[in-house]
């Protein structure tokens, strides 16, 4: 069986892009490169990698790009446009010099008006990404899940994926709305939801069983070939190391049977992102 990590982020805060993480989270305020990764993929048997970016800016998404030219373990790179600027799609096309430009991710939780990706620019902008061959993350919170539905629902074409399965609230042991409004989301065939992020959200209880009913949710309404397992490290050093929650998500995914387990650990992801999954 082999593994990709649909998930995970490099960063070099001297050269600016990054105005995030701060000092405050002590954990991983500092650079995190591929030789930082790669002890952990070995351990996990994982050979391939989605990186995503961290940073509104085109630098960052400029800079991740020329490491993953260098890197052979980066199978894919999400990056960043300004996607209500006029000039957004010749951003993307210039950008996709480098073929391992898969996606796009707008950082939708840090935007205070909810329903921001639906203004009329941003839709003409998503509207293209099909005919580039480009994906969406959608980072979001819970009140953003009848939003992108209603995004899913107008650029019915765009393949969409939800990251960290819209950060449930596991820290307050809430299941709804979120719970709904995730069933009928995945009611559109063309979202995805990523199994990660989960542990920074249960914050000091991550318990495998507190993530359970979150987890069994995702897999139960979108199926194993619309969910791919994400590590979102180095986040995910705020509250466990990797091995802790790639053994988690085994666990969380142990009473599914081998070929579903198989999509969830590979085979959606490398489907999605237009990638080889060895």
């Amino acid at each position: 069986m082999t593994f990709i990590d649909a998930h995970q982020h490099y960063w070099t805060l001297g050269l600016g892009h990054n105005n995030w993480p701060g000092p405050d989270l002590a954990p991983i305020y500092r650079d995190f490169g591929p030789d930082d990764l790669k002890p952990h993929l070995a351990a996990a048997g994982i050979s391939r990698t989605i990186l995503v970016q961290a940073a509104p800016n085109v630098k960052e998404t400029e800079f991740l790009l020329s490491l993953a030219e260098r890197e052979e373990t980066v199978a894919a790179v999400v990056g960043w446009v300004n996607i209500l600027a006029a000039d957004a799609v010749s951003d993307i096309r210039r950008l996709k010099a480098s073929p391992k430009l898969k996606g796009i991710r707008p950082m939708l939780q840090s935007i205070l008006e909810t329903a921001w990706i639906l203004q009329p620019q941003a839709i003409v902008t998503l509207q293209a990404l099909p005919q580039l061959d480009m994906r969406f993350d959608a980072l979001i919170q819970p009140r953003h899940l009848p939003i992108i539905a209603a995004l899913a629902d107008q650029v019915p074409e765009l393949a969409i994926v939800v990251d960290h399965g819209a950060k449930p609230f596991i820290a307050a042991g809430k299941l709804e709305p979120w719970q709904s409004d995730m069933a009928a989301l995945a009611r559109r065939p063309n979202v995805h939801v990523k199994l990660s992020g989960l542990v920074t959200e249960a914050g000091g209880g991550r318990s495998v069983e507190r993530l359970r009913p979150y987890a069994s949710h995702l897999l139960d309404v979108f199926g194993a070939d619309r969910v791919m397992f994400g590590s979102d490290w180095p986040v995910v050093l705020l509250d466990a190391d990797y091995a802790a929650w790639f053994a988690a998500a085994r666990d969380l995914t142990a009473d599914r049977t081998q070929s579903e387990k198989e999509a969830i650990f590979s085979g959606t992801a490398a489907r999605f992102y237009g990638i080889s999954a060895f």
